[in-house]
């Protein structure tokens, strides 16, 4: 036996070196971090270091249920992600269906990065994009589309009613290229076979995609719609900070918990309080990955994450 396991571990010992790198990563950037857990219940003193600083149990958790905001950011960071996945997912499949119906190379590449672009652009650019868009000075909106129409020049940036809207479409811009060309990805590894046959038998598009398309590439769309609900209680923070340019008056729509973890960190100045949200956000995700997966097992466990 140890001839045995000697000769396999020279076998394998060229893998285990090229894992190495990988592990050492993995090890150092995602689990050494979760040390830092501690300081969500510490009342943080530098001078003390983290391990001597107090022990102070819940009360850095308190200020996130306590304080009268805590309905706005739960309500808002909730309905806003649950949206932007329903719409992002029907989105991006349908046009991963339309791309895929483009037959020539050239063009559907040539499609497949304007898609994907706006994805590779920062949220600073894009929030300066949507200020051009919405200036109540110089916008493109104000100044030329809606005098065609009639409609009077509107302050965006101080009506709030609006940014609902602005959200959505600017998360849909920037987002759904990404995961159109996840989904395209498996279309394409679908046996054409069964799009031939199913033209024999007098099929319909609308009917091969119903049929064949959607049903074939389901866990995908389980796997990517598990994983945006294990996120569900994080958001872009550069979506609802920077493109409404923190704006007070939006805050009733705009303010989520990440933006406003990040306004107590800066006018508190207490990292406990700002790891204290980083890991309710965890714990929170990791319930709704594993609830959402068990409920996905009960219909299907092929399906299944785990």
């Amino acid at each position: 036996m140890t001839g045995i396991s000697a000769r396999r571990w020279k076998k394998f010992a060229p893998l285990f070196l090229l894992m190495l790198p990988g592990l050492a990563y993995l090890i150092v950037n995602n689990y050494l971090p979760m040390f830092g857990m501690i300081i969500a219940f510490k009342d943080v003193n530098f001078s003390k270091g983290i391990l001597g600083s107090d022990w102070i149990g819940f009360k850095n958790f308190e200020y996130l249920f306590k304080t009268k905001d805590a309905y706005i950011i739960t309500r808002n960071t909730i309905l806003y992600n649950g949206f932007f996945i329903v719409v992002n997912t029907i989105g991006a499949l349908a046009l991963a269906i339309l791309l895929n119906e483009i037959r020539k190379k050239f063009f559907q590449r040539f499609y497949q990065s304007i898609i994907i672009l706006p994805h590779l652009i920062s949220m600073v650019i894009v929030s300066y994009l949507v200020f051009a868009m919405l200036s109540s000075d110089t916008g493109l909106v104000n100044k030329s589309i809606l005098p065609l129409f009639g409609a009077g020049e509107i302050s965006w940036y101080s009506s709030k009613q609006y940014w609902p809207y602005i959200l959505t479409v600017v998360n849909v811009w920037k987002g759904i290229g990404y995961l159109s060309v996840v989904y395209l990805a498996s279309i394409i590894s679908i046996d054409p076979e069964y799009y031939e046959a199913a033209t024999l038998d007098g099929a319909s598009k609308w009917q091969q995609i119903r049929t064949i398309t959607v049903p074939l590439i389901t866990p995908v769309i389980t796997m990517m719609t598990l994983l945006a609900i294990g996120r569900i209680f994080y958001s872009d923070f550069g979506l609802f900070y920077q493109v409404p340019m923190d704006s007070g008056i939006l805050s009733e729509t705009t303010n989520v918990i990440d933006t406003y973890v990040y306004r107590a960190l800066m006018n508190l100045g207490d990292i406990g309080m700002s790891s204290a949200a980083g890991v309710y956000q965890s714990i929170v995700g990791f319930v709704l990955v594993i609830l959402s997966n068990y409920a996905v097992r009960k219909f299907s466990k092929d399906n299944a994450l785990f």
